[in-house]
C-alpha cells in the first residue's frame, strides 16, 4: 500500500476519483475515450472553466477538444502512455493540467485529468498518476462491457427503422423509449460513403467524432461496409439544412484531418417528423451517393437530397425512357456529327445548359472564346433542328443528356 496507495477495492469510479485527488492534492477528472466525463473528485472546490463546463455538461465542450487537437495534446495521448503536461490554454478556460491515457494492451480506455492549481506535479506525482491510470483500466473495461451491450440494441432497433419493418409510431416510440432514447419531433437521415469497408479501427474514430460533436444529436448509428448511416435530431434547429451542410462537411474534414481518412462522400435526406418514413429518408440519403457516383463533376458539392434537383427524379425518367424505347432525335443527329467530324458539340451543349444558358460562364467551362461558343451553339441549332430560346426544348434536352450518363 505505501509503494500504489491504489490497490484497494473501490465501489465506484467518483470514490476512485477522489482518492486519486487526495493522493495528488489536485482536483482530478476521468473521462472515456470520447472525452464522456465519467467521474471527478468531489470534495475540491479548486478548478478551472474549463473542467466546470465538463461537470456541467458531463463531457469536456468541443472547442475544448478542438484546441486541443491544435496544440497537438490529444495526438500525444493517443500514442504514448506517459503523462501530458498540458499548458494553460486562457482563451478556453484551461488551466496548467497533467494528462494520462488509460490503456488495455493496444487500445485507449479513457483518460485520467489532474488539475496543477496550487502545485505543479513532480515526477513521484507523475508516476503515482501512472498507477493510478493502471487501477482505473479494469473499471473501464466494466463500463465498456455495458456499453457494448447496449449498442448491440440500439443496431438492431435502428435497422428495424431504416428496412421499415417497425409499422407504428407508437410502437417505434415505445422502443425510443425502452433504450432510454428521448424521440426526436423532427429528424433526418445521414450517409456517408468511404472508399473501403470501414475498418474496426475507422469505427472507433467514427464514433469519437460523432459523440465529441456538440453542433447535432446523434439519437443512433450504424455502420454498414463502406458506409455510416446515422439518424440525427433536429428538435430545435431552426436552419435544419444549412446545420445538416456544416455537420456533414466538417464531419469530412475532421476524418481526413485527424486520423487520414480522405475521399468520404457525405449526403443526408429530407427533414420529417413521421418515423415511419425513417425507411425513406434513408433511400433519399442512399440516393445522394449514388448521383455523386454517376455525376460527380455536377452534384459533387450536393449532400442533400432536397437540394438534388431533376437528380431526384432521373432513375424513373430512365425507365420510362426505356419502356417507351424513346430516343432523343436532336442528340443523336449531334452524337452522329461528332463522330464523323470529331467535334464536341454534344459536351458544349450540356456545358452550355449546366451553365443556366450563360455564354461567358460556358465559354470559361469550355476554355474557348465567346465568338467560338457562339458559332458552336448556332451549329447546334441547325444540325439538331433545336430553338436554344424555348425552355421546354432546353429542359428535354438537358434531362435527356442526364438520363444518357446515367444508363
Amino acid at each position: 500500500m505505501k509503494n500504489d496507495p491504489f490497490k484497494a477495492n473501490f465501489d465506484s469510479l467518483e470514490e476512485f476519483a477522489d482518492v486519486v485527488s487526495e493522493v495528488l492534492h489536485c482536483p482530478i477528472t476521468i473521462e472515456d475515450a470520447n472525452h464522456r466525463l465519467l467521474a471527478y473528485s468531489t470534495h475540491d472546490e479548486r478548478t478551472d472553466s474549463a473542467r466546470i463546463a465538463t461537470i456541467i455538461g458531463r463531457r469536456v465542450p468541443e472547442k475544448v477538444i478542438n484546441n486541443l487537437w491544435k496544440e497537438g495534446v490529444i495526438p500525444s495521448l493517443l500514442s504514448s502512455r506517459e503523462p501530458i503536461r498540458v499548458k494553460s490554454m486562457d482563451d478556453i478556460g484551461l488551466g496548467d493540467r497533467v494528462a494520462v491515457s488509460i490503456w488495455k494492451k493496444e487500445e485507449i480506455l479513457g483518460f485520467i485529468w489532474a488539475l496543477e492549481i496550487d502545485k505543479s506535479l513532480n515526477e513521484q506525482d507523475l508516476s503515482l498518476l501512472m498507477k493510478a491510470a493502471e487501477t482505473a483500466k479494469n473499471k473501464l473495461l466494466q463500463l465498456q462491457n455495458r456499453k457494448h451491450k447496449k449498442e448491440e440494441r440500439f443496431q438492431e432497433f435502428f435497422w428495424k427503422l431504416l428496412t421499415g419493418h417497425i409499422h407504428s409510431n407508437e410502437e417505434i416510440k415505445d422502443n425510443f423509449h425502452l433504450l432510454q432514447i428521448q424521440p426526436p419531433s423532427l429528424f433526418a437521415v445521414a450517409a456517408f460513403q468511404f472508399q473501403e469497408d470501414i475498418t474496426t479501427e475507422e469505427e472507433k474514430q467514427i464514433s469519437y467524432l460523432l459523440t465529441t460533436n456538440q453542433r447535432l444529436k446523434i439519437m443512433l448509428h450504424t455502420v454498414d461496409h463502406h458506409q455510416l448511416i446515422l439518424l440525427i435530431s433536429l428538435d430545435k434547429v431552426e436552419q435544419p439544412l444549412r446545420e445538416l451542410t456544416q455537420f456533414v462537411e466538417a464531419f469530412v474534414h475532421k476524418m481526413e484531418e485527424r486520423f487520414g481518412v480522405e475521399a468520404i462522400k457525405p449526403s443526408f435526406s429530407g427533414v420529417y417528423s413521421d418515423y415511419q418514413k425513417i425507411e425513406k429518408a434513408y433511400r433519399e440519403a442512399l440516393t445522394v451517393l449514388s448521383m455523386k457516383e454517376k455525376f460527380p463533376s455536377e452534384v459533387n458539392e450536393i449532400h442533400s437530397y432536397q437540394n438534388l434537383g431533376v437528380y431526384q427524379f432521373i432513375d424513373v425518367l430512365l425507365e420510362k425512357r426505356t419502356k417507351e424505347g424513346y430516343e432523343n432525335h436532336a442528340l443523336m443527329k449531334l452524337q452522329e456529327y461528332d463522330q464523323k467530324h470529331n467535334s464536341d458539340l454534344i459536351e458544349t451543349l450540356e456545358v452550355f445548359l449546366n451553365k443556366d444558358n450563360n455564354v461567358n460562364e460556358a465559354a470559361r467551362a469550355l476554355n474557348v472564346h465567346t465568338n467560338t461558343l457562339n458559332y458552336r451553339l448556332k451549329r447546334i441549332s441547325e444540325i439538331g433542328e433545336i430553338n436554344l430560346k424555348d425552355p421546354n426544348q432546353k429542359m428535354t434536352l438537358y434531362l435527356d443528356l442526364k438520363i444518357e450518363k446515367f444508363k
